[in-house]
């Protein structure tokens, strides 16, 4: 089975959720009317990624400002039971294309916010939400951490689906979690744009056989509105140049990496060469050496197999 799938590295219209939400229909359609099966968006492509932003914390106290800024990125940020969900739901309907869209995702009962990751189907719409389980350093100042009920994985109609959010990939148990489920496409969206991150991609795809997309935004300090730059003054013009990657399930490069500008990564993937590829290595195989190695994950969940399209 081949799968046209598209990587989106752009920025969004930031802290501004109705604009990105235009935004990402605008690609949607842009990219499936080329024939994009999967189309992947960066990590909290909405309302945007807060990069360079303490949020008035520092050890021991924060600031009415910090505090303010943290209610406008809650106030633009997804709510999975509301109207957003559905505007994305008719989209990936209307499109005929599967949607994952790292977003930052507000919870109406604990009033949190995590940064997460939206699988939509166009038969069966949300299919679930992967929250991250370690924020990285102070992220931890504005996105709570989830359990092992957020390591799910999708077995759908273009192959079975699943992933980690930027550094979780550093996590080699939360790999490994991806890998049990047999996982086919393994996708990351990320904040990671320094060129090393391509090397970890590879080491994935080879450690998993199975296809990797990583995706990162594009964005500059003067695409952040004006109320916002005196925040980032000490930040590089250059704040985010990219590097999104497409690799094969043997390590090699498919697109990318993209770095310094705007665009998308397009690319068919045949799922046929993970099979081949595990003729010499398969991490949950003949590999795994179950005999020495016992591995458990607390509280995730099965694979969740996509209802069929109903035949016309």
């Amino acid at each position: 089975m081949k799968i046209k799938t598209c990587l989106i590295q752009d920025s969004p219209v930031f802290f501004d959720k109705d604009k990105t939400l235009d935004k990402v229909e605008q690609l949607t359609k842009k990219y499936a009317q080329q024939g994009c099966e999967l189309i992947v968006f960066p990590e909290s492509f909405i309302p945007g990624y807060p990069r360079g932003f303490s949020f008035g914390a520092t050890i021991g106290s924060r600031t009415d400002e910090g505090r303010k800024l943290y209610s406008e990125f809650y106030k633009n940020s997804i709510d999975i039971e509301s109207d957003d969900i559905k505007k994305l739901e008719k989209l990936s309907r209307s499109e005929q294309v599967y949607l994952v869209i790292g977003v930052t995702e507000k919870q109406q009962v604990n009033g949190s916010l995590y940064c997460s990751m939206l699988y939509i189907s166009p038969s069966n719409g949300l299919l679930g939400v992967h929250r991250k389980i370690k924020p990285t350093g102070t992220e931890r100042i504005v996105w709570g951490e989830a359990d092992g009920e957020s390591l799910v994985t999708f077995h759908t109609e273009i192959g079975k689906l699943g992933g980690l959010i930027c550094w979780e990939n550093l996590m080699p148990l939360a790999r490994m979690a991806m890998y049990k489920k047999g996982v086919e496409i393994y996708i990351a969206p990320t904040a990671d744009s320094r060129k090393e991150w391509t090397a970890t991609m590879q080491h994935i795809a080879l450690e998993g056989r199975c296809f990797v997309l990583g995706c990162n935004q594009f964005f500059t300090k003067s695409m952040y509105p004006e109320k916002y730059r005196s925040l980032v003054a000490d930040q590089p013009e250059n704040m985010c140049p990219g590097g999104s990657v497409i690799v094969s399930p043997m390590g090699k490069i498919i697109a990318g990496p993209l770095f310094g500008e705007a665009g998308a990564l397009v690319a068919e993937l045949n799922l046929e060469e993970i099979g081949l590829s595990k003729l010499d290595f398969d991490v949950i195989g003949h590999y795994a050496r179950n005999d020495i190695f016992d591995f458990n994950v607390a509280k995730q969940p099965e694979m969740v197999k996509e209802n069929p399209t109903p035949k016309r």
